[in-house]
């Protein structure tokens, strides 16, 4: 089915902004503290890990350490979705679309 000239131009407009997006968000890096700094996880807008660092003081209390690393990896998650969102929000802005409909 072929769509009239404005909607062909339209989809082709929310390919490249959909691209533009995928290669902004890909750019995101982020760094997330727990412990008072004692363990640090560092991730890419793709909520991939690229670093984790935990201070030798910490290494004897797997508990503890259990715990902060899971809080330095959920904040880590949630910095990752508010840059997301922020680069989302700036891209589409000029397109008059709701929150959340993309």
């Amino acid at each position: 089915m072929k769509l009239p000239g404005n909607m062909q131009a339209m989809m082709k407009q929310a390919e490249q902004m959909q691209k533009k997006m995928q290669e902004e968000i890909a750019l995101i890096r982020v760094e997330a503290t727990a412990g008072g700094g004692m363990v640090t996880v560092k991730m890419d807008g793709k909520k991939n890990v690229t670093a984790v660092k935990i201070d030798p003081e910490v290494a004897g209390d797997v508990e503890m350490l259990q715990d902060m690393v899971m809080a330095a990896f959920n904040e880590a998650g949630k910095k990752v979705d508010e840059a997301t969102q922020e680069k989302m929000g700036g891209l589409l802005g000029g397109m008059g679309l709701p929150p959340g409909l993309l």
